[in-house]
């Protein structure tokens, strides 16, 4: 018996009518529905009249339902997997799923369709040819801005998505690591109440701080490090570029140390082991 196939299928992000055709059809066809939220694609379905079987699949059950999946699909069912909502895996479960197909040698096949991600850089007016995806950062500030760091080189535009009870923290954390580079916030997208701001990242936090509540999904585009070094800019040596900076300006050593890790297009954490790697030689 052929083995089945497994449907990767792109749903709407908010308006019912971003799906495409041929995702209907799929969705019909298929034997069964694994959804992250059997209740939230219910809406979905009833809206386009298809009653095809829904089984959930999210972070908590991936492991078990997987080898459910996996059998059903060697049995020469197929399996559509859908996110709640936009394209499956894109900061949603289903790498589980997908990896153990491709070991299976069970074929997997991609329905495009609506990606937030996509989506809102393409309306941000921030450079598109390069972007890195980074998902949601990590909810506790010490690591969110220790990835923040990680990032902060990166030249190509960099697209987050964020929870919005945590969209305040989120954003000072930026300011304090990426500085007061463009950015473009889309709340919403293809919603009733879709909402774009676009500014620095000081100007975008400042609005939202005057708002009672904020609502909704967030998505977040921000300009890359957009800083060329020039070779007369600064001393070749980073710790006679941090002495400079601090004699120059009267700030403290660690405020230095972040005007010169964005002057030479490095994140702080590297100048500072920069720094350190430095000392040890010379010590």
């Amino acid at each position: 018996m052929a083995a089945g196939k497994l449907f990767l299928v792109s749903t709407p992000i908010g308006n019912l009518q971003d799906v495409t055709l041929r995702a209907l059809r799929v969705l019909k066809e298929v034997d069964l529905i694994a959804c992250e939220d059997t209740r939230h694609t219910a809406r979905l379905l009833a809206h386009y009249g298809i009653t095809t079987p829904r089984q959930s699949y999210h972070e908590h059950n991936e492991a078990a339902r997987t080898a459910q999946l996996v059998e059903l699909l060697r049995q020469g069912k197929n399996v559509a997997l859908v996110a709640d909502a936009g394209t499956p895996l894109i900061s949603d479960p289903g790498r589980t799923l997908v990896s153990a197909c491709r070991r299976e040698g069970i074929e997997v096949v991609p329905i495009p369709g609506a990606s937030a991600a996509i989506a809102a850089l393409a309306a941000s007016g921030l450079p598109t040819d390069a972007f890195f995806f980074a998902g949601f950062l990590p909810p506790r500030s010490s690591a969110r801005k220790h990835a923040l760091e990680k990032l902060s080189g990166i030249k190509a535009s960099l697209v987050f998505y964020e929870a919005p009870h945590r969209l305040l923290s989120a954003l000072e954390d930026m300011v304090s690591i990426l500085g007061p580079r463009k950015a473009c916030l889309a709340r919403e997208l293809t919603k009733v109440h879709e909402e774009w701001l676009s500014g620095t990242l000081p100007e975008i936090l400042q609005e939202l701080k005057g708002r009672p509540r904020i609502l909704g999904e967030i998505t977040l585009v921000i300009e890359g490090n957009m800083y060329v070094p020039a070779v007369a800019d600064h001393p070749e040596s980073l710790q006679e570029h941090l002495e400079e900076e601090m004699r120059s300006t009267g700030a403290s050593r660690m405020e230095a140390l972040k005007a010169v890790a964005r002057q030479r297009g490095i994140s702080r954490r590297t100048a500072y082991q920069l720094l350190v790697t430095s000392k040890k030689q010379t010590g």
